[in-house]
């Protein structure tokens, strides 16, 4: 009998004030959307996210920022990408209630196996 692989961390961390989320961002992607949490092959986990913008002057950014904001219901300001701001790989500062966070993102995301 095979023991279950563990599962990869989740892409969210509690910190004081909010919640910071690991993010796998693809720019020039189809069309925008939030897709599911992914295990990295460091063993980490993301949040992949892709928007049509092109990844110049930041506009990747922002457009991500917006798409979160507006599928979690929370404030663009909220958003803050504290790491990675020119890498695909993002970590960012989501401020607000942790535990209400957790729920938002839960129920826009997937876990990918």
């Amino acid at each position: 009998m095979s023991t279950p692989s563990p599962e990869p961390p989740e892409p969210l961390t509690v910190v004081p004030g909010g919640i910071r989320l690991t993010v796998r961002l693809t720019p020039k992607a189809s069309r925008n959307k939030i897709d599911s949490v992914v295990a990295e092959a460091d063993g980490s986990s993301v949040l992949k996210v892709a928007v049509t913008t092109v990844p110049e002057d930041g506009k990747a950014n922002a457009a991500m920022i917006a798409l979160l904001a507006k599928a979690w219901k929370i404030a663009k300001s909220s958003i803050t990408i504290t790491s990675g701001a020119t890498d695909r790989r993002k970590t960012l500062f989501i401020q607000g209630d942790s535990d209400d966070l957790r729920r938002r993102i839960a129920a826009s995301t997937a876990r990918e196996a």
